[in-house]
């Protein structure tokens, strides 16, 4: 996510930023409503890491992409960087350890398919094809493995707030879970909260928990949400549990490879997630361990681009994985 993905840890030359800035400002008020977004949430974007976590890995909205508009103010630079990601001297999560949590007053009463569904989607990810598109990985701690353990969901029917807020999801994260020793959790937050006048349906961070490392996702209720919906076919599955589904591949696969920003990123700072999005190679990913299927992204490889045996991406990049 070129610009706006990351604080200072990325850091990037003034005339960068500025250059970037300009091109958005002139795109917001060039497309319209479509790319409309409010000032609280272009700061929360920009928030610098201190005041509250960063945001890793958004998930924009079809329609809004700040690295594609920013790619297009360079491309008269003669010098193109490679699309493969690069690793930045740090960790990644070799074995995940997942936990649901979903906070809204509606969970209690009207929770639909989602819950249901989501539990057979973690729990089916392990060992998958698609959880294997990201094992080629590694960092300081090892290798990211295709084996992840799923903890099952907790309900927290209380209000749900911080939408714009990475701090605020972590302070829910820690209020209801018991962090993995090992620093090796992931605790996906999914609110009742419409995305609204937000340009992204999802996104992942990181924390301490009583000074234990967590990795955590934000997720927007997508029901009837069309800026985010991957339009599947698969009949059993309600539309919103199709958009849940499909972000929440995105972001663990990238909190799995980034999970503190000295992971894997491009040199746009896009984590395999985003260098795939609103990308499907195939109808349905098959899940083999309990043969739930869903429609989901694919995943960035380097060695599937270097080798040419991807799939293109939205830039004709032809480096993702379908996972099927």
């Amino acid at each position: 996510m070129a610009g706006l993905k990351r604080g200072p840890e990325r850091k990037k030359p003034m005339k960068k930023y500025f250059l970037i800035l300009v091109v958005l400002c002139v795109a917001l008020s060039a497309y319209g409503p479509a790319w409309s977004q409010t000032a609280s949430s272009v700061e929360d974007l920009s928030r610098p890491a201190g005041i509250e976590p960063p945001m890793l890995g958004i998930h924009w909205a079809r329609g809004f992409d700040p690295s594609f508009l920013a790619g297009r103010a360079a491309r008269s630079r003669p010098r193109k960087p490679s699309p493969n990601m690069t690793w930045h001297n740090g960790k990644i999560m070799p074995i995940a350890v997942t936990e649901n949590i979903f906070w809204g007053t509606s969970w209690g009463t009207s929770p639909g398919d989602k819950i249901t569904g989501l539990d057979t989607w973690y729990d089916g990810f392990s060992g998958s094809n698609y959880s294997a598109t990201s094992d080629e990985y590694t960092g300081t701690n090892g290798q990211v493995s295709a084996t992840t353990s799923y903890l099952g969901h907790v309900t927290d029917t209380s209000a749900a707030s911080g939408g714009n807020s990475t701090s605020a999801i972590l302070s829910e994260v820690c209020k209801k879970i018991t962090p993995d020793p090992n620093g090796n959790g992931y605790y996906s937050v999914y609110t009742d909260l419409p995305r609204g006048n937000a340009n992204y349906c999802a996104w992942h961070s990181y924390g301490t928990c009583g000074g234990t490392v967590v990795q955590f996702a934000f997720f927007w209720k997508l029901d009837g949400d069309p800026g985010c919906d991957p339009q599947s076919t698969i009949s059993t599955e309600s539309e919103g549990l199709a958009a849940l589904a499909n972000v929440s591949g995105h972001e663990l696969s990238e909190a799995r490879t980034d999970p503190t920003s000295g992971g894997w990123y491009d040199s746009s700072g896009a984590e395999n997630g985003d260098k795939c999005a609103w990308t499907f190679n195939v109808p349905y990913v098959t899940f083999s361990s309990n043969g739930s299927q869903w429609k989901i992204q694919g995943e960035w490889s380097n060695a599937a681009y270097t080798g040419g045996t991807g799939y293109a991406n939205s830039s004709g990049q032809k480096g993702c994985l379908s996972g099927q």
